[in-house]
Parts: structure tokens; C-alpha cells; sequence
């Protein structure tokens, strides 16, 4: 069994043209272009301190919990969640000025997993949206299942995705939906008959395609990219980085790279993809997007949970065990290496010419992005534990994060802005 097995795993395409959105909103896993880079006016603050209030614009608190990631659409925020004593899974929606809960809508109630890893959790997948409906992902009933709203919250459709019944370990699930044109595509891998990835028709639910994949539990979101002229399907997993094609789910090319399983999403630039896994080997690969299947460079350094970072000629990464490392993506070269601070399971994202990468602990660490050497501008500590990934809309950081203390643990959905 691996050591700890939590998957904010996910992709994100930018959908723009809904009068309710803007070019910077987070409307999927990854951001608007997909790399979890921020939009490019982004300027979130670089320091600010929750326990005075100091640069906090709201701080509320969650019921229940999950992992999922914010997404934010126009003047709202969206969230997951799931109340175990009551057996629910639920959508959250918040005012984006205020921090104020407005809608909290009951997306499955009972019928959640009898067993999850501990350190995942029954809602870990972020809500997508198009700017003009919502798409929410949950394992329950022994199978993944979409439910699409529109932006008051009014259910359009429901579809079961596939039978998510996993044998030999009962770890639940991770894997964020994507949109891709017209396509909403979602992965269920797991050691059983269904193990794929499956499209569909994002305003009817109409079935389109379906990838088979090996019967081996892995926790990778998909994610489309533009690499070598066309747009690639991409995941790894089973031994394997692959690329598809998103219109109709055809093999574009297979490496053999990889780990059995990954929960991190591929990252890229314009030539190469870049994986890291840490189950049952450890390490990190680069291979070449042009169909040819070549592997560049390879270490060992696993970032198993979280996501890697592709900028300007480097990949940044920060490992399991809290250890930031900066490569050169053409030839792997290790340009620095520096210990933080706790492990990491949320994935590091770039806004501004800075990385903001959140620990187990609860501490947000900001440093530049750059090759040169590693330089830390600040450190903010945000309660007990961070899971999911902080997100960056225009001059704010939307941060979720948990206080644990004599009463139990208490999740809260932050707004910190630069001012």
C-alpha cells in the first residue's frame, strides 16, 4: 500500500464568452490556460497574516470537507464537500465579495464509499464550469457520477459515468473533470471491467466516446494541451504517458514512462510532457510530445499527489517530502534545491512571476520563479493543513484550509488580497 494517497488531480481549458465570466476566472482544475498559471494580470498578494486579519478580505467557514479546489466563476465561488454524519456530498457556492455562503445544494444524498483512503477525501475532484453551466464529479454508489447545473443552481442533467468499484484497494477517488469544446471528459481508472475515460456531449450528457484503459488504479486528471500542432489528450499512469485525441478519443502516441500510479496532472511545454509518480517506483519523466515516444531525462524525485509546474524553460516541483527542486526542462539539469517546510499534497501555481506552493501544515510558501537560484519572499500560515490548491483572480488568493484543535476540525474558505 503506498504511504499516503491523496489525488488533486485535474485539468482545466479556458471557456470565455458567457457575459458572466471573465478571461481571469478559475473555471477548471489547472486555471485558465490550463498549467495552473494565473492569468497574466493576476497580481495576488505576496504577504498577509490570517491571525491579525492583516490583508484577509473574508475568512467562512465549511461544512464537512473535501479537497477539491475553488473555481471561480464571475461574482461566485464553487467548492465541494461532504458531511459524513449526514451522509451527504454537496456543491457550495459563495459570494466572491463577501465570502457569504449562498447556495448549498444536496448533489447525492447517502451512498458514499464505505472506504477511502485517509488522506483522501469524498470530495476531492474541483468543480468545472463553461461560464455557463456546472460540472460536479462524485464517487458514490460504487460508481463516479456527473451532475451538471446551471449558474442558479438548477439541475440540468445527472449521468452515471461508469461502475468505480476498486478491489484491491479501496482508496476512492480523485480525478477533477475537464472541458474541451463541446466535450466534458472524465477518468474512472480502477482495477475493474470500466476503467477508462469517458466524453460527453456538455450540454445533453450524450455519451461520445470511451478510452479503455488498463485495470490498475490511478488517480491522473486528464488534460488537453496544445503541443506539436495539435491538441493532445493527455495522462499517465499504467506504466505509461499517452496521448489522445480529444474530439474522438483515438491513440495519438504511448510512452513507456511512467509508474503504476500517478495522481499528479502532466504538465508541459512546447515540445516535451513531464510526469511523476511514487507508486511502486519513484520519479519524475520527460518525453517528447511528437509522437515518437522518446524519454528525454529521468530522476527519482517523487511529487506523487501534487502537480508539477512548467515555466519559461523550467519545471518546478516540490516532493512528497517537502523538498523544492527547479530543473531545466530541456535536459533535466537540477538548477536548485532547497527544503521547505512539511509535506505537500497541493500542487504549486505561478501568478505574477511567483510560485505559491501550500503545505500539509498549513503554511503557504512564495517564492520567485526563477532558474537562477531558489528566493523565498514569504511564508503565511493559514490554520493546520492545506489539501487543495490555492487559485489567483485578479489581485486575490482564494485558499481553502483547516483549524484543528479540541473541538474537531474545521475547514474555511479564505479570500486574501494584495491591497
Amino acid at each position: 500500500m503506498p504511504r499516503h494517497f491523496f489525488f488533486v488531480t485535474l485539468a482545466s481549458l479556458t471557456f470565455f464568452g458567457a457575459e458572466t465570466t471573465s478571461a481571469a476566472d478559475w473555471l477548471q482544475w489547472r486555471g485558465p490556460t490550463s498549467d495552473n498559471h494565473a492569468a497574466p494580470d493576476a497580481d495576488p498578494p505576496v504577504q498577509w497574516d490570517l491571525a491579525r486579519g492583516d490583508g484577509v478580505l473574508w475568512n467562512t467557514p465549511i461544512q464537512g470537507a473535501g479537497h477539491s479546489s475553488p473555481t471561480v466563476v464571475g461574482e461566485s465561488i464553487f467548492l465541494t464537500t461532504a458531511d459524513l454524519e449526514r451522509d451527504e456530498q454537496l456543491l457550495l457556492e459563495f459570494d466572491r465579495t463577501s465570502g457569504e455562503l449562498t447556495q448549498s445544494i444536496v448533489v447525492h444524498d447517502k451512498g458514499l464509499p464505505a472506504r477511502i483512503h485517509p488522506r483522501n477525501s469524498y470530495a476531492s475532484p474541483t468543480v468545472a464550469s463553461d461560464g455557463e453551466q456546472i460540472y460536479v464529479v462524485f464517487h458514490n454508489s460504487d460508481a463516479i457520477y456527473v451532475t451538471v447545473y446551471d449558474l442558479s443552481l438548477r439541475k440540468k442533467w445527472q449521468k452515471k459515468v461508469a461502475n468505480f468499484k476498486p478491489q484491491a484497494f479501496q482508496f476512492g477517488y480523485g480525478a477533477s473533470p475537464i472541458l474541451f469544446k463541446d466535450r466534458l471528459i472524465i477518468a474512472a481508472e480502477y482495477d475493474g471491467p470500466d476503467s477508462g475515460i469517458y466524453a460527453f456531449q456538455k450540454k445533453t450528457g450524450q455519451g461520445l466516446w470511451k478510452i479503455d484503459r488498463p485495470a490498475n488504479l490511478s488517480f491522473s486528471s486528464p488534460i488537453v494541451a496544445m503541443i506539436a500542432g495539435k491538441d493532445q489528450l493527455l495522462i499517465s499512469g499504467a506504466d505509461k504517458i499517452e496521448s489522445y485525441n480529444p474530439i474522438n478519443g483515438k491513440l495519438f502516441w504511448s510512452a513507456d514512462s511512467s509508474t503504476e500510479a500517478t495522481c499528479g496532472t502532466i504538465v508541459w511545454d512546447d515540445r516535451m510532457v513531464f510526469a511523476s509518480g511514487g507508486n511502486p517506483k519513484s520519479g519524475t519523466w520527460a518525453v517528447l510530445a511528437d509522437g515518437s515516444g522518446k524519454q528525454i531525462w529521468e530522476n527519482r524525485v517523487m511529487s506523487y499527489e501534487q502537480s508539477m509546474l512548467a515555466d519559461n524553460g523550467s519545471l518546478y516541483a516540490v516532493s512528497d517530502a517537502g523538498v523544492g527542486y527547479c530543473w531545466r526542462t530541456k535536459d533535466g539539469k537540477e538548477q536548485w534545491k532547497t527544503r521547505l517546510t512539511g509535506g505537500f499534497t497541493s500542487s504549486p501555481m505561478l501568478a505574477d512571476g511567483r510560485i505559491y506552493a501550500a503545505s500539509e501544515d498549513g503554511e503557504v510558501f512564495v517564492f520567485k520563479a526563477t532558474p537562477n537560484r531558489f528566493e523565498l519572499l514569504s511564508k503565511n500560515q493559514m490554520g493546520d493543513e492545506i489539501f487543495a490548491s490555492p487559485v489567483a483572480v485578479d489581485n486575490q488568493l482564494f485558499i481553502r484550509y483547516a483549524v484543528i484543535n479540541d473541538k474537531g476540525r474545521q475547514e474555511y474558505l479564505a479570500a486574501v488580497e494584495n491591497q
